[in-house]
């Protein structure tokens, strides 16, 4: 299963220990199972410095939630531009 990208944040507690957390995107190819064509996977694994979970997702699953985020994302971006305005006049 292939990574495809990996955003990894480093953090420090309250008593200075340093910790880890990573988002990480794996795929896995379509293949024939039985004769039949069956979907490929993303897989959306999330790690920290003392456990990982990961949810797999259908190729339409992970396309509705990369929309939701690039609509979010958007969404902030634009706040953000607006707040800049105000604080520039």
């Amino acid at each position: 299963m292939p990574i495809e990208d990996e955003i990894v944040h480093w953090w420090k507690d309250d008593k200075g220990g340093s910790h880890r957390n990573a988002l990480r995107l794996e795929s896995e190819e379509p293949q024939l199972v039985n004769g039949f064509p069956r979907d490929g996977l993303v897989t959306v694994r999330i790690m920290n410095s003392a456990s990982a979970q990961a949810i797999k997702l259908s190729p339409e699953e992970a396309l509705k939630v990369s929309t939701q985020l690039l609509t979010i994302a958007k969404e902030l971006l634009n706040d953000k531009r607006a707040l800049w305005k105000r604080f520039e006049e």
